[in-house]
């Protein structure tokens, strides 16, 4: 905007364009020699600025007074409505300021522009500490509201100018009007990040719970653009974790989908409801599974969720994570699941127990695991028959929905190798967790489907190996 406003074009003859350039650079002696030629000292560039507007814009007082003794229209504006007031003030000509309140007559503090700001608006917009400070003493109106129903401390949070932010919130302004889109002075001090603005507010009583037009409060922005210091600090303050904006999103739900990590754990950390659905039903699990995203998802399953919640389609976030695809996730999600009912059945975890602290979902690449895990890849890909890896996923209470979401990887005739893998390293994982022997499990799961054979040649080959790391003594 700022060159548009300066523009000169054709529009203005050659004498007139020199004396913008000396109202722009100060050329005192340069405008008094044109004026003294009959150089039209009302003429516009194409945006409506005129060598007076100029003056005030650049802060050149001498111009200025110089132009008001030529005859200039004082109450002159360009193509936005900006007038003197305006120019003066956003750009924080305290001179200039003085001389057109004091010295010119008929000018009304509160006149607005076309965006319906007044020069307090602007001053606040831009920063202008000691403009606001003068137009306060002027006895400026704190409280009036642009076209977009923003008050100048809503543009003063938007833009982050703490000082002049804590000089409105001094006069007793209303700390929560709303402007058109619903959004409070709190709500856009958050969206810009500006933590100094957010504190003055919340310092000053705004209220931390107002959700706008769209439903938001201000934890959701946080959500939106990954502010998880400024999250922090409402949720110290005391703002609703849980709150859900018009699509039903969750704070949780937002920052899923934008992938803010930092944010999921904050909010795991402080309690909020795992579980909530949005406008299609999907859990923040659903959302992770649907796009892939393990380590927001390891987070959720550890806290703790409901696996069976299913969105608008029937499908739970184990169903969404196989559709798309995502085994890796959807193999997190079946140990989970596990894990919850061996939980459950046997045990209640507590912070101090060594599978709260050791538990995690992914992939098991540890050094202690590496043998097992090279059993069972072989037992998968060379051993097991077609439909056998499903009957040990059975006779291990793999549930239907567990077997379909392996299944449902195809990579051709021999999908099965893969799938028969992935169900054992998934059954690995609770045996880990449980503390049990996989070499006895290995052995008595393909004796109970009729493998003999194998459980035998796994049970010889387990106590000949001294680098067996639990050897199958039981047998």
């Amino acid at each position: 905007m700022e060159s548009a406003l300066l523009c000169d074009d054709e529009i203005l003859l050659r004498t007139e364009q020199e004396f913008h350039v000396a109202a722009k650079t100060n050329n005192v002696e340069k405008m008094q020699l044109l004026i003294g030629r009959g150089v039209n000292i009302r003429a516009k560039n194409s945006f409506g600025m005129n060598a007076l507007l100029l003056g005030a814009w650049f802060g050149h007082l001498k111009i200025l007074q110089i132009l008001v003794n030529a005859g200039a229209k004082i109450n002159c504006e360009n193509k936005n409505g900006l007038n003197l007031l305006h120019c003066a003030a956003q750009r924080g000509h305290i001179k200039v300021l003085e001389f057109i309140m004091e010295d010119l007559e008929n000018i009304k503090v509160d006149k607005v522009d076309k965006s319906g700001r007044t020069a307090f608006h602007l001053a606040a917009e831009h920063g202008q500490i000691e403009v606001v400070e003068f137009l306060i003493g002027s006895g400026c109106q704190h409280s009036l509201k642009d076209k977009e129903n923003n008050t100048a401390l809503h543009l003063a949070a938007k833009n982050g100018h703490t000082d002049v932010l804590q000089k409105i919130v001094e006069t007793g302004v209303e700390l929560d009007d709303r402007n058109r889109e619903g959004n409070t002075a709190l709500h856009m001090a958050t969206e810009g990040g500006h933590f100094g603005c957010i504190r003055i507010l919340l310092e000053a009583g705004s209220d931390l719970n107002v959700q706008n037009e769209k439903g938001m409060n201000c934890l959701h922005y946080c959500a939106f653009h990954g502010l998880e210091d400024v999250a922090r600090t409402l949720i110290d303050a005391g703002i609703n974790i849980n709150a859900v904006n018009n699509q039903k999103s969750s704070a949780l739900h937002i920052s899923v989908l934008q992938n803010f990590p930092a944010m999921v754990k904050l909010l795991i950390d402080c309690e909020c409801d795992l579980d909530l659905t949005d406008y299609r039903l999907q859990t923040p699990l659903h959302i992770a599974a649907e796009h892939g995203r393990q380590d927001m998802a390891e987070m959720i399953l550890i806290a703790g969720v409901n696996l069976k919640l299913q969105d608008k389609q029937g499908k739970t976030s184990l169903d969404v994570a196989a559709r798309g695809n995502h085994i890796n996730l959807a193999d997190m999600i079946i140990k989970a699941d596990r894990f919850y009912k061996w939980e459950k059945d046997n045990m209640n975890s507590d912070s101090d127990s060594w599978v709260a602290r050791h538990l995690t979902f992914k992939q098991d690449h540890r050094l202690e695991t590496q043998h097992i895990r090279s059993v069972m890849w072989r037992l998968a890909t060379k051993y097991l028959k077609p439909n056998e890896w499903k009957k040990l996923a059975v006779y291990w209470k793999f549930t239907d929905a567990h077997i379909r979401a392996i299944e449902q990887q195809w990579t051709g005739n021999k999908s099965y190798r893969d799938h028969g893998h992935r169900m054992l390293l998934v059954w690995l994982h609770g045996v880990v967790m449980s503390g049990e022997n996989p070499i006895k499990g290995l052995f008595e799961g393909l004796v109970g489907i009729g493998r003999r054979d194998l459980a035998e040649s796994i049970r010889k080959q387990a106590n000949a190996e001294d680098s067996s790391p639990k050897k199958c003594t039981a047998m």
